[in-house]
């Protein structure tokens, strides 16, 4: 099925799988133009269906630059608020007396 190539492709999980209808918890990050590029995708047969549903903690350090993911999201995430990609270090933020 293309969805769910689709779903994994943006770090989608599928829960549960039919022919007329999937289940899948996809972040946040992930959903933004989901639904455009789905339709674009299966040229307009599908109609995605999107609710929150739970929070889900991240493992991975963000200030540890071997998990790429990580970085990447942080950076992503930065950039759309209009701040530095970089993660300013902490000395920044401590009172200077």
């Amino acid at each position: 099925m293309v969805s769910t190539v689709f779903l994994n492709q943006r770090r989608g999980e599928v829960i549960e799988a039919s022919s007329s209808a999937i289940k899948a918890y996809l972040p946040v990050t992930e959903s933004f133009d989901f639904s455009e590029h789905l339709r674009s995708m299966t040229a307009g047969r599908a109609f995605p269906q999107c609710v929150f549903d739970h929070w889900q903690l991240m493992d991975e350090d963000p200030l540890d630059p071997r998990n790429t993911k990580m970085v990447e999201l942080v950076a992503n995430l930065r950039k759309r608020k209009g701040l530095a990609p970089e993660i300013p270090p902490l000395d920044r933020y401590l009172d200077k007396l």
